[in-house]
């Protein structure tokens, strides 16, 4: 066995001991309820299955910036994604423009492993009104910009209130 295949496997077996392993729960409401959440080009069940996956996939990678043993769970009240849908021929697609920012409104709790509470807050409004002005990297990602909106909410809220 070389020297590098013995420093993966080393790095396999010592990296898990160190990383975190918080963990998220995401609660929604009836998407009929929430401001813009239209398909532009599948139907209505998959384009929100598919947004239920990607904001909780989004949600558990957050997390995992926890320590271990926390948990964050969210109650999703309200999302506007980015842009507007709109009728193009004979089929809709959703025109992303700047006036169109992404908008959700969310509960939040943060529980440490004996239960308790570490921070919360109900009615927590969020938005991106430069979203259009902010500088992307890597490849794009569905929801990218209210992933990003997510990732620097948690960052200023969640992970700042962690002893």
């Amino acid at each position: 066995m070389n020297s590098v295949t013995k420093i993966s496997m080393a790095l396999c077996v010592v990296l898990p001991l160190f990383t975190h392993a918080g963990e998220s729960a995401v609660k929604w409401h009836d998407f009929k309820d929430y401001r813009d959440v239209r398909a532009s080009n599948q139907t209505k069940a998959s384009y929100h299955k598919q947004i239920t996956k990607q904001f909780e996939k989004h949600f558990s990678k957050l997390a995992e910036q926890l320590p271990k043993d926390y948990k964050l769970n969210v109650e999703i009240t309200d999302v506007d994604l980015a842009g507007d849908v709109r009728f193009s021929g004979t089929s809709e697609i959703r025109v992303v423009e700047p006036i169109f920012f992404p908008r959700i409104n969310l509960n939040y709790s943060l529980v440490n492993k004996e239960g308790d509470v570490m921070s919360e807050a109900n009615d927590v409004e969020l938005k991106d009104m430069g979203f259009m002005d902010r500088i992307r990297r890597g490849r794009e990602e569905s929801f990218d910009h209210e992933k990003r909106l997510l990732t620097q909410w948690f960052g200023e809220q969640v992970l700042t209130s962690i002893d």
